[in-house]
Formats: C-alpha cells, structure tokens, sequence
C-alpha cells in the first residue's frame, strides 16, 4: 500500500505540535500537583474542552458512526443518554467537587478526596478506589490503542502490531513530559480538531450523495428500519443504551477536570462551552455513520474495507471524499481523540499509583520532585501493560469502552454524586457501594441478565447499598460534617 504523501506530512506536523506542547508543559511543571492537577489553575474554556475531549475518545471518531452505519438511527440512543448524563454532571457535580476536594485535604486524586472526605484512616478506601482504577482504566486504555491502532493499520497500511505501537508512541512521550498541563492544553488543540471534522465529513458525505432528501431515500430503499429510531429496540434496550449517561457520574479523568478548574464559578460558561461542544460533535458523528450508509450504498466498489469492519467508516470517508491535505488533517482529529482520553487515562492510573500506593505505603515522605519523575515511571508501566491487552487485532473500541465505562459508573458514580450532595454518607457506605458497584458491573457482564446494559443494575445496587448502610451504621464525625457544610456554603456564595 502506496502512503501519500501529504498523509505523512500532516501526521507528522500533527504529533510533532502535541509534542512541543508536551515540552512547554514539561517547563511549567513545578512540582507533583503541577503534575497531576496542573495546580487547580484551568479556565472555563479549557476545562471544557479539556473535560469534552478526555470525554469522547476513539469510539466517537470509530465505534459509534461504526454502529449507526450497521443498526441505522437506533443506536443514536447512546448519544441521547450521553448528553443528559453529561449535562447533570455539569450542573449537579462540577462545582461542587472542585469546592469539596479543596476543603477535604486538597485531594489531588480521587483515592484522597475519599480518605479525606470520609475520614478514613485504615486507608481503606484509598486502596480499594485505586485498585479500580488501575483494573477498569487499563481496560480503557487498551481501547485507545486499539483505536490509534486501526488509524495508523488502516492510514498507512501497517501491521497490526506495529500499528499498536506507533500509535500509542506520541501519547506516552507528551504525557510522560507535560503531565496534567500537556494533556490539558492538548485536549483543548484537539477538542477544535475534532469538532472541526465532525461538521465537515458529514457535510462532504450528504452532497457526495446529492443532498439530505436523496440520502435518506437511497436509505429507505435499502432497509426502511434504519430511518426508525425505535427499530429492533426493546423497552430494556433503550435503557439501556440511555444508561450511558449514568456513567459520567464516576470517570475519573472527567472529574480531575472539574478538581483542576481555577474556581467552581468557572463551571457555569464551562457548562455551556463543554455542552454545545459535545452536542455538536455528537451529532456530527451520528451524520457521519447515517450517511455514510447511502453513500456506500451509491459507491459498492468502494465499500470493501467498511463491510469488512465498520469501525472504519470515517477513516474511509475521509480518504475517499477529501483533497489528501485536508484528508490527513482530519485523520488527525481520529488521533486527537485517541490521544486525549488516553492521555488523561494514563495521567490518572499514573496518580493512582504514586498518591496513592507509592506515597501512601512505600514512601510517606516522598519530595515533590520525586513524586513527579516516580508518576513518569509508572505512565510507562500502565502504557505497556495497556499495549499487552490491546495487541489482539480482534478487540473491537466500542465493546472495550463500555466495560470500562460501566466499571467506574457504577463504582464511583453514585459514591461521588452521594458524597457531594449529602453531609450524611459514611465511610462504610462508601466502601460497600463501591464494592457492590464493582462487582455487580463484574458479574452482570458474565450472564448479561435480560439483556440489560450493566451500569444500571450497578448503579442502582451501589446506591442503595451506600444510603442503607449510612444510615443504619455509624455516620460520619462532626467535624467530617462541619468541612462538608462550608464547603457547600463556599460554593453556594
């Protein structure tokens, strides 16, 4: 397979800007809270498109036009569900967090902020939040690579393995370097990227075909029940897929955007920024797969690679319908997402690791400095163990991301909605609702009980766990109750 030129040349300019990015991060990164939190200094602006971009990884750009272009308008669904959830996590969690972690010990990480917040001085908490952290965000991670893996495989015409690694390669250097600054200042450069190619495509694909109306009847005749949102979808399915939503509630890397805002009133035009950021690149995406089914349709000589994995369906388009400049500009926006979730996942696993075992078990007195190049050391052990579980070429991005993104909805998604809102929750509450979290996401996955998406048993059980032990064993300390209320008075003012 022939790589243009001008594919190579973009790709390059691309990765060398996010590294040079890395490296200005690199100067300004002072010590470990530099590092993991960018020393709580982000505006509105970054800190949306910084929370938008670790948002939608691959499987915006991959899994989900993938499964319009198969199942049609139905499964837009998860993009409904995706948008009410992020919106309540905007309004309902955001400031709060930011103003909590600040008054419970200044916690860096999400493991701190519940040593802190519940008062628990077995570190027990600290150790079990770790611990799923480290397992649900290698799962996430390895979808990442898989993703970057199929660009480059599909781009320049690698084998997979090789794929795998050129892939993955500029994400650990900038990460490695920057810390939380690179990754949020290149979130933001590629936040615009994507939302650039996600308004373009879709736009190229409808006059490709010869306009919306054609597009939808050259659809109609191919299956009419790819134009009904209903099609195929039990009551249980469209919860199911609206059940994504839920999800925000407990990612990690989305919430550490919300801890690193210069101040929680930053939140407000962050929401909107965040918001009309995430509803348009949804939409684009949608387009971009719905469409695609009609031009495929019209072009069957050109359809080999897309029948052959659907996951491929925007790397194609783009190919296919652009100049070969613009074409590896917008094959770029594919890396950004990849690069954006992925870096920040790695951030996050990386804190875990130093904060919260290595700082808390291994060297209490560890300095800031050696903090910083030990949080180094372990982005490179999580990358690799990532690469490891990626390296089968049958992983498919969307069916990897939702495990993940079950695991940390249902693990910590009601513990933090829980812990920001009510003054009451207690440290065994806590626990158990991780616990039960967890393992119900675990075990539901396993028998797949009537059909139901696995976040929702999870969320569900947890919650109820955590308000029922609360209440009926020993609450939380007075003082844990009075840093509470100021906290929330703070952000009430």
């Amino acid at each position: 397979m022939m790589v243009s030129t001008p594919l190579l040349v973009t790709f390059c300019i691309y990765i060398a800007g996010m590294l040079l990015i890395g490296f200005m991060a690199w100067r300004s990164t002072k010590n470990f809270d530099d590092f993991i939190l960018g020393g709580r200094s982000l505006g509105s602006v970054v800190t949306a498109l910084s929370a938008g971009a670790s948002d939608m990884s691959g499987w915006l750009l991959m899994g989900l036009p993938g499964a319009i272009f198969l199942s049609g308008i139905s499964e837009s669904w998860i993009a409904i569900g995706l948008v009410l959830g992020a919106w309540v996590n905007w309004k309902i969690i955001a400031g709060r967090l930011r103003v909590q972690t600040e008054h419970h010990g200044n916690a860096l990480t999400l493991p701190d902020y519940f040593t802190h917040r519940f008062e628990d001085r077995s570190k027990i908490l600290r150790v079990i939040s770790a611990l799923i952290i480290l397992v649900f965000f290698t799962i996430y991670c390895s979808s990442g690579i898989v993703a970057g893996a199929r660009l480059f495989e599909s781009t320049f015409g690698m084998d997979y393995t090789t794929a795998l690694w050129a892939g993955a390669a500029a994400t650990i250097a900038y990460t490695f370097l920057g810390g939380f600054l690179a990754v949020s200042w290149t979130d933001t450069v590629q936040a615009s990227l994507m939302i650039f190619a996600l308004i373009l495509t879709p736009v190229m694909v409808i006059m490709a075909v010869g306009g919306v109306d054609t597009s939808i009847e050259v659809i109609r005749q191919i299956d009419p029940q790819r134009l009904n949102i209903f099609n195929n979808l039990s009551v249980v399915a469209i919860i199911s897929l609206l059940g994504w939503g839920l999800g925000y509630f407990g990612q990690p890397h989305i919430l550490a955007r919300f801890m690193a805002a210069d101040s929680h009133h930053s939140m407000h035009s962050a929401r909107r920024i965040g918001m009309t950021w995430m509803i348009l690149c949804l939409v684009g995406t949608v387009a971009v797969g719905f469409f695609g089914i009609a031009y495929f349709a019209d072009n069957p000589s050109q359809a080999a690679e897309v029948n052959g994995n659907s996951e491929r369906i925007f790397i194609e388009l783009t190919r296919i319908l652009f100049n070969p400049w613009i074409a590896g500009i917008l094959l770029s926006a594919i890396l950004a997402a990849v690069m954006s979730t992925l870096s920040c996942q790695l951030l996050v696993c990386s804190s875990a690791l130093t904060e919260d075992f290595y700082k808390g078990f291994i060297r209490k007195n560890a300095g800031q400095l050696e903090k910083v190049w030990v949080g180094r050391l372990m982005v490179l052990i999580v990358a690799l163990i990532a690469i490891a579980l990626a390296s089968n070429p049958d992983n498919k991005v969307l069916r990897l991301v939702s495990y993940a993104w079950a695991g940390f909805g249902a693990a910590f998604g009601p513990v933090i909605l829980l812990s920001v809102c009510w003054s009451g929750m207690s440290r065994n509450g806590a626990l158990v609702g991780m616990i039960v979290g967890t393992l119900t996401v675990i075990i539901w996955k396993q028998f797949a009980w009537f059909g139901l998406y696995e976040i929702i048993p999870g969320f569900l059980f947890a919650t109820v766990a955590i308000v029922l032990v609360s209440l009926c064993g020993k609450g939380p300390s007075q003082q844990v109750r009075d840093r509470f209320h100021h906290a929330n008075q703070e952000y009430l003012k």
